[in-house]
């Protein structure tokens, strides 16, 4: 039986009013009752279309401007693919960045292999051995793109990033590291245990490597322990890949040399995306608001509340409406799960044709990417490069609903019921110290469509790897940074 698959789960950060919050790290006393009704003064009969080409400044419950295409580079210029003694070693990384409210844990993990991250790719070596001396960019964003239910619970001095860097050190942004909850959940320590110089870059993003460097001091991984970590006072309504399309935006000041250019012609592109949720680009915000209640069209993908039969948009409503999945003899463990386009999301098309058929077959890049997700942990890696895991992880990944056995001590959203209405599936993983993480169809999807397969026919797991997915419940994400790495040496060009 094919079942539209009722909550989106895990909602990472919720905020207080309205959208549901769970997902990795669970807030200790969290106000349960505020945290899932949609929030009054959400405005009535909202229209919107998220597009490529957005201003990052403007709100979403507001914008009404059509999609924009991304140009295609025509030219390939710079495009190098090394061999013939001229060295391609030019590597464009970008972090997306999950800032929701259960995010703290994963931010510190994440921060400690920061270091781990710089010394890799000072080192890089090609498939060959050969050290590559790479010229590296980082820029770092956050998965929020901004929603309806978040606009009105965002602090005064907090606008989403829609894609747009984050380049400041985050000691001058220490507010964003208490969070929307009451009572709010403070991990400060995710910044100051790190950044304990305050360093930043002149440029949008970090540049360092053999074309120089645009840190004062000149120490990358400070840099990074500074900007990276991004906090936890963001929408609960995570979109990684929105905000990825957003950053790679060649219209945007820091790619188009208005303010820098991250994003260059010849370099390989590394993407990085970190989050508990599943994602939720939004493609027509009226599936979420609370005044269409009464619209069947618009509260199809709305679920019950158990405790007292009321419909609200929670984050079920990602899920559900992003979603397909096969439960063939009604046993809540779906056979399989994929991605759907009801016109509520932005289709997975919208950002495999982006990164495989523009950056890689118009622009001759190779791309990569690293998902830090709500998968199982990996319990082994290929001991050599691309160091990907071979068991566990994704390997392991089910599909199923909630049971009172994930329900952890503490939680005040304590049944299968409640944690339906707000999140939906069961988590992908679980961990005493982390929560609960949803697993990532659409994000997978993507990630997995990188993957270089050794002939047409070749089964898509035997092939050349390109994406490499990590659990983000893992309490050491070194192993995610060797996979990255280890992507790296394999796919940059030979030096020579």
């Amino acid at each position: 039986m094919t079942k539209l698959l009722v909550p989106r789960a895990i909602l990472a950060t919720l905020v207080t009013a309205g959208l549901a919050s769970t997902g990795c790290g669970k807030e200790d006393g969290q106000d349960t009752e505020s945290m899932t009704t949609a929030g009054p003064g959400i405005g009535t009969g909202v229209s919107v279309t998220a597009s490529t080409g957005i201003d990052p400044t403007e709100d979403p419950s507001s914008t009404t401007e059509e999609k924009l295409d991304l140009p295609s580079n025509e030219t390939n210029d710079g495009i190098c693919q090394g061999g013939d003694g001229v060295s391609c070693n030019l590597v464009d990384l970008l972090f997306v960045i999950d800032n929701s409210g259960t995010m703290g844990e994963e931010q510190i993990n994440l921060a400690s292999n920061f270091a781990l991250l710089i010394d890799r790719l000072e080192n890089l070596k090609d498939a060959n051995g050969v050290a590559v001396n790479p010229d590296v960019n980082i820029m770092v964003t956050t998965t929020d793109f901004g929603h309806p239910l978040c606009t009105e619970h965002e602090k005064p001095d907090y606008d989403p990033a829609k894609g747009a860097p984050i380049s400041t050190p985050c000691t001058q942004r220490l507010s964003r590291f208490t969070g929307l909850t009451n009572p709010p959940k403070v991990v400060t320590e995710a910044c100051t245990d790190f950044c304990t110089v305050e360093t930043a870059p002149t440029d949008p993003y970090i540049h360092f490597g053999s074309g120089g460097n645009n840190i004062p001091g000149g120490d990358a991984a400070m840099a990074l322990n500074c900007i990276g970590p991004q906090g936890i006072d963001g929408c609960g309504m995570e979109s990684p890949l929105e905000s990825m399309l957003q950053a790679l935006d060649p219209n945007k000041p820091w790619n188009n040399g208005t303010d820098g250019k991250f994003l260059r012609d010849g370099a390989l592109l590394a993407i990085v995306l970190v989050t508990d949720e599943a994602d939720c680009s939004v493609n027509n915000y009226n599936y979420f608001d609370p005044a269409n209640s009464a619209d069947p069209e618009y509260s199809k993908f709305w679920n019950v509340d158990p405790d007292d039969q009321s419909t609200h948009p929670t984050s079920a409503v990602c899920w559900n409406a992003g979603t397909l999945c096969d439960d063939a003899n009604l046993d809540g463990v779906y056979e399989s799960c994929v991605s759907a386009d009801n016109g509520v999301l932005h289709p997975t098309t919208r950002y495999i044709n982006y990164l495989t058929k523009e950056l890689v077959d118009n622009q001759g890049k190779n791309v990569i990417m690293l998902g830090i997700l709500g998968v199982p942990e990996v319990t082994a890696h290929n001991p050599d490069p691309p160091f990907e895991p071979i068991a566990g992880g994704v390997h392991a990944l089910q599909y199923r609903d909630w049971t009172q056995a994930d329900i952890l001590p503490g939680d005040p959203d304590g049944t299968p019921g409640k944690k339906e209405y707000l999140f939906g599936i069961g988590p992908g993983c679980t961990q005493a110290n982390t929560g609960q993480a949803i697993p990532p169809v659409r994000v997978k999807e993507v990630c997995e469509s990188l993957n270089i397969p050794d002939d047409p026919e070749t089964n898509w797991d035997e092939s050349e790897p390109r994406c490499c997915i990590e659990s983000i419940c893992s309490q050491d994400f070194s192993p995610a940074i060797e996979c990255l790495s280890g992507i790296l040496q394999q796919a940059i060009p030979p030096v020579g």
